[in-house]
């Protein structure tokens, strides 16, 4: 922090003095530069990149760093898991405590309601509502059964009935 705080002061205000802090401030551009460098040249061999340079030993280091990185991300892991696994627990616990809850609360129900159910069961009555007369319907007269195909008999009535009530004048046969 001290470090940032000392080249922005030799920024805004070390432009009196160009020279000197010209070649510091180069000087640290040219040592940022071969970090960043260095930086990318690591995570292209952690990526499994540009091995064939490197030693047996920078190879059993690298390898070390990975094992190192990969025991911290599966512990990582694992304990998000088991965080994960015991809140699902608890609600599972919590779920379960509002289930019997309830089903004691329907049992206390069922219970009150057993009685009135029994008591009324026994004494209650099914009776049909007295029919109301049928003052608006009139019975009629005819003949209830069904027949299909041609019937002499009936074709013989039914021309005896056109013709009287063709001379009475009262329904003409085409009507019926």
């Amino acid at each position: 922090m001290a470090s940032t705080l000392e080249r922005y002061q030799r920024c805004s205000y070390g432009a009196s003095r160009p020279a000197k802090d010209s070649q510091s401030i180069y000087q640290e551009y040219l040592n940022l530069k071969a970090e960043v460098e260095a930086l990318q040249q690591s995570q292209r061999h952690f990526l499994g990149e540009d091995l064939g340079q490197l030693s047996t030993k920078e190879l059993e280091h690298l390898e070390r760093q990975l094992d190192s990185s990969l025991n911290t991300i599966r512990s990582t892991r694992t304990q998000y898991m088991l965080d994960q696994l015991s809140d699902l627990q608890q609600k599972e616990q919590t779920l379960l405590e509002v289930n019997n809850g309830l089903r004691s609360k329907l049992e206390e129900c069922t219970a009150s309601l057993q009685p009135s159910w029994e008591a009324g069961g026994n004494n209650m009555e099914y009776r049909l509502q007295p029919s109301q007369p049928d003052l608006f319907f009139e019975p009629l007269d005819c003949n209830h059964t069904l027949q299909i195909g041609y019937n002499p008999m009936a074709s013989a009535q039914l021309n005896i009935a056109t013709s009287t009530q063709n001379t009475n004048g009262i329904v003409p046969g085409w009507m019926l």
